[in-house]
């Protein structure tokens, strides 16, 4: 009597016909190194492009509004084979630097007097070019120390820090109409990403926690919404690193 074959068992099959080996993971380390290595050349040419389209931007503004100010006699380019970018901002430099130096003059000094009284005596003009330049003389104090210096402040609720800059405290028609008899100092809430817009208000000086670090580092925290932190320098070098053991891991 004939026994009926039974059927090959799944070890038995894995025995005859074993699982394909896979090929260890190089072509993954590989590819994790090319996009460590794309991802930093980025931050690299990044900066650097972004930061050529703005001085360009700036220097053919002020080319540009430059230009009509200074008859055609004198601007270089129309006796240059090739456009000569940025006589606008040197022009613009020395007309300033020169205006600057004659107002430090007794004359330049009288004729800025009897400019400004013209100016004072039209009504819609007289309290924009006040405003404005109370804003300018306050900016570019060298001695003055508004918006020079970064504080905490409890906002928009209580165990929410935001970043200010502190300005300088209320005049004394506004600080006695104040309740409270406490020191007061005014400070910019800017907005993110545009750090050129917020709120500005009174606070307490107490209620504010002044920070060590630069007005220049505030606004990049502001714009990049906490990304680029104060003291982040050494990111590329991190970046680099992380390339090299990609690579090693990939040999």
């Amino acid at each position: 009597m004939t026994e009926t074959p039974k059927p090959p068992h799944a070890d038995d099959i894995q025995l005859l016909f074993p699982p394909p080996v896979e090929p260890p993971h190089r072509a993954s380390g590989f590819g994790s190194g090319i996009r460590t290595w794309f991802l930093t050349g980025v931050v690299i040419a990044g900066p650097l492009a972004v930061t050529a389209w703005l001085v360009w931007w700036f220097i053919d503004t002020v080319d540009r509004w430059v230009r009509p100010l200074v008859p055609p006699t004198l601007w270089p380019d129309n006796f240059l084979p090739v456009r000569l970018p940025g006589t606008g901002v040197v022009l613009a430099f020395l007309g300033l630097t020169l205006l600057g130096f004659l107002a430090a003059n007794l004359a330049g000094r009288t004729l800025l007097r009897i400019g400004e009284r013209i100016l004072d005596r039209i009504p819609a003009v007289r309290g924009i070019y006040k405003g404005v330049k109370q804003v300018f003389e306050t900016l570019f104090s060298q001695s003055g120390t508004s918006f020079r210096k970064v504080g905490l402040v409890e906002f928009p609720a209580k165990g929410v820090w935001s970043i200010v800059l502190i300005s300088t405290p209320p005049a004394k028609s506004i600080a006695d109409a104040m309740p409270s008899r406490e020191e007061h100092v005014s400070v910019f809430l800017p907005c993110t990403p545009n750090p050129t817009t917020g709120f500005w208000f009174y606070l307490p000086a107490g209620d504010v926690i002044e920070v060590p670090i630069t007005p220049d580092e505030a606004f990049k925290l502001i714009m990049s919404a906490g990304v680029i932190q104060p003291g982040g320098a050494g990111k590329l070098a991190v970046l680099a690193a992380a390339g090299k053991r990609e690579t090693a891991g990939a040999k």
